[in-house]
């Protein structure tokens, strides 16, 4: 596979920047990953990072060199990591859960196929149009279904905030999962929390991917979506990747760009983002041991799931 990809986060105007992001890939298959954490709810940076490390460590268990049942595994892996967060809390005797919205994309022999929870997004684009976007799972997109709202409400309406489903929450998180979407060179997908998509309106978001490419287009989206909303802006985080082809040959050294080719049998490359603040001086406010000792125990705890598979 050859594609080329960026991520880049911003803190906007809020203390803690709550977005996380990633992707991981093997020789024949690519997960993108991006989580928002609940700003409404204690330690959503938290329940962001476990969603990825939970994703994360499924694919590599799963992907060899490819995921089998690309749905199963996506709608699979969000209930993981939703197990993985309350289970977070429930050791540590939280009052209330650390919560957050997902989206990942498992790319592999061509097709894409999605799963999201929230309203972080993921498009699809072609040649400058959005051939597929996710629906949030908002109060507004219930009114909107059911006309007691206008869609050109979607960025301004007061209600666009009110989720029905989260990673973490008491309730099981509904999954939404995509059907396979196949890729042509060229197509661009986008995962982007409500920080970029509030702010640039859907036409902007696929000129500027589209007649820019993801490696200058992705930081100059980020920028001009905190420019725009200012002091009140939120965490503003975008990964997308150009898809290039299954079997593209050349153009691996150019900016941005990965040819998986490169990756030895079994090898598994992770590139998982932390919190991003726009100048590098922010810290995150929870115990790095604390999480990286949740994080062993997820990872302990899948690989002992797939020896029993075995």
């Amino acid at each position: 596979m050859q594609f080329s990809v960026y991520q880049q986060s911003h803190i906007g105007g809020r203390a803690v920047n709550q977005d996380r992001m990633g992707y991981v890939y093997t020789r024949e298959a690519l997960l993108l990953v991006l989580a928002d954490g609940m700003g409404g709810h204690a330690r959503g940076e938290v329940a962001a990072a476990i969603a990825l490390q939970s994703l994360s460590a499924l694919f590599r268990a799963q992907a060899t060199p490819y995921v089998r049942k690309p749905e199963r595994f996506l709608e699979d892996a969000l209930l993981q990591a939703h197990q993985d967060i309350v289970r977070y809390a429930r050791e540590r005797a939280m009052p209330d859960n650390p919560r957050t919205t997902i989206v990942a994309c498992l790319v592999q022999h061509n097709c894409a196929v999605w799963a999201h929870c929230g309203d972080s997004r993921l498009y699809w684009m072609r040649r400058g149009q959005v051939l597929a976007r996710t629906r949030d799972h908002s109060h507004l997109e219930h009114l909107i279904a059911r006309g007691l709202a206008d869609p050109s409400e979607r960025n301004t309406h007061p209600d666009r905030n009110k989720l029905y489903s989260c990673l973490g929450a008491n309730a099981a998180p509904r999954v939404e999962l995509s059907r396979q979407a196949s890729l042509q060179p060229g197509d661009i997908l986008l995962l982007c929390s409500d920080g970029l998509w509030s702010v640039l309106p859907d036409t902007e978001i696929a000129h500027q991917l589209s007649s820019r490419g993801v490696v200058q287009a992705v930081p100059d989206m980020v920028a001009m979506a905190t420019s725009i909303a200012g002091s009140r802006a939120d965490n503003t985080t975008a990964l997308a990747i150009q898809w290039q082809g299954e079997h593209a040959q050349g153009g691996a050294d150019a900016a941005g760009v990965v040819s998986t080719q490169l990756l030895q049998e079994g090898e598994v490359t992770t590139r998982m983002a932390g919190r991003g603040d726009g100048s590098g001086g922010e810290a995150d406010p929870f115990d790095e041991d604390d999480i990286e000792k949740a994080i062993a125990e997820i990872r302990d705890a899948i690989e002992k799931s797939s020896q029993l598979l075995k």
